[in-house]
């Protein structure tokens, strides 16, 4: 059951805040003191605290709650903790909220605001908890890759590139043909570098094709090679194909869906058997490749448009790794943006919230870029959301833009709109609850009651 402790001096504030409480299925403890109240969160599972700031006779300052507060937090650091107090200084709230309070309210307490307060962070605390241990399932499982795998010093921490890369090490000493699907600039390479380094073939050639960067009447050249005026512009010499290049090893083919269906041809043949012929010759030519493709297109629709052998697909495709766009993973772009800082900069807040913020359609690598420009563009080794340069964007909810400041009037409505409850303005805002209480106080404005 949802567990409450409420620390006050005043037996009649926890036995009106108990009945409240109540009227909502949360169980609420009272303490009279700090140290019993610490007391009781040694002993007990509480998952919220409502404290006064003050508990000797004639005493306002809010040194005690200062330092009850301060104890709390070094125990418990993640526990909600909502200020209570008859003597309501917002630079006390701010400073405190600074550290790491939920909420400020003051006595007497609005019992509709205060209980939907609580029951908002009562909420917030199960599913940071729950997010918690999601995540350290997360770093375990990561941890356990590490510790088996070559995972080529790819930087990740979504739930979704780790199926992926766990995917990809499971089939790595598969000698079968892989498939791996995806946006442009997802990371796909990167994929099959893990799958290649972790592989039975690992010590041989890895050999990286772009099919869609070439001329369709040099592809097989380039994958097959040619003999002298095999073609028009050919070479005076015999050229040796990527497949020979990567005999023993493992051959990228990225961008398949480009390949032309002659090409497509051969490569179904060389799958099977091994065997191909270059351009211009008859000699039959034998090599052990492992095949490892990647395509951006929707390769299904092009075998029903005819442009695509479907023999040749579900030959390529005995696995298929699907990478998510960055949008889809976006717990990936923190850990990226930062590595591609390369310790030359940090980002603030503000660079922090735009990058969660924008659709990143050019995925890793619009990223890379747009790192490597706000660090050319930065001042002191601090990148903002102005360095960036990227698109606001605005959230479904109508948050704000991530360089946006609201005014007087924005706060004022998101606050009514709130009925006071702090938590809840900050949210509609966009805003943590510790920026807005900046912004009220450069305002001069108060929550009521």
């Amino acid at each position: 059951m949802r567990t409450v402790l409420v620390i006050d001096d005043n037996p009649a504030v926890g036995t009106a805040l108990e009945m409240l409480f109540g009227l909502r299925e949360i169980r609420t403890l009272i303490a009279h003191s700090p140290a019993e109240g610490l007391d009781v969160l040694g002993s007990d599972d509480i998952d919220l605290v409502v404290q006064d700031m003050n508990f000797s006779a004639d005493t306002t300052s809010g040194e005690e709650g200062v330092a009850l507060f301060r104890s709390i937090r070094e125990s418990h650091a993640d526990l909600p903790i909502i200020l209570l107090t008859a003597w309501t200084h917002l630079e006390t709230a701010v400073e405190l909220v600074k550290a790491g309070a939920a909420d400020y309210t003051a006595k007497p307490w609005d019992d509709s605001k205060l209980s939907a307060t609580v029951e908002n962070l009562l909420e917030l605390s199960e599913a940071t908890r729950e997010v918690s241990r999601f995540r350290d399932e997360r770093r375990r499982r990561r941890k356990a890759l590490e510790a088996k795998y070559d995972l080529r010093g790819l930087v990740f921490a979504s739930s979704a590139t780790l199926r992926v890369v766990e995917l990809a090490c499971q089939i790595a000493r598969a000698d079968v043909p892989a498939l791996i699907t995806g946006p442009n600039g997802a990371g796909k390479e990167r994929i099959a570098e893990i799958i290649q380094a972790n592989s039975s073939v690992k010590a041989g050639p890895f050999v990286t094709v772009n099919c869609g960067a070439l001329p369709s009447e040099l592809i097989e050249a380039e994958l097959f090679g040619a003999e002298p005026g095999a073609y028009t512009g050919a070479a005076s010499r015999a050229r040796e194909g990527r497949f020979e290049i990567a005999d023993g090893g493992t051959l990228f083919l990225d961008e398949i869906g480009n390949l032309p269906l002659a090409g497509q041809a051969k490569l179904l043949r060389i799958l099977e058997s091994g065997q191909f012929e270059r351009l211009g010759s008859s000699k039959t030519r034998k090599v052990k490749v492992r095949v490892i493709s990647a395509t951006n297109a929707d390769v299904t629709t092009m075998i029903r448009e005819g442009k695509f052998r479907e023999d040749l697909y579900y030959r390529l495709n005995v696995i298929e790794l699907r990478l998510p766009s960055l949008a889809e993973r976006s717990d990936d772009i923190l850990p990226l943006a930062e590595h591609f800082l390369e310790g030359a900069a940090v980002l603030d807040d503000s660079a922090r919230t735009a990058l969660a913020r924008h659709a990143w359609p050019g995925n890793v690598r619009e990223l890379k870029n747009a790192i490597q420009r706000a660090c050319l563009l930065c001042e002191g080794g601090v990148v903002t959301a102005r360095d960036l340069g990227l698109v606001a964007l605005r959230s479904g909810n109508g948050r704000l833009a991530p360089e946006a400041e609201p005014d007087r009037a924005a706060i004022d409505a998101a606050l009514k709109s709130a009925r006071g409850v702090i938590s809840q303005a900050a949210a509609e805002l966009g805003l943590s609850r510790q920026a807005l209480y900046r912004r009220m106080e450069k305002l001069g404005l108060r929550t009521e009651g």
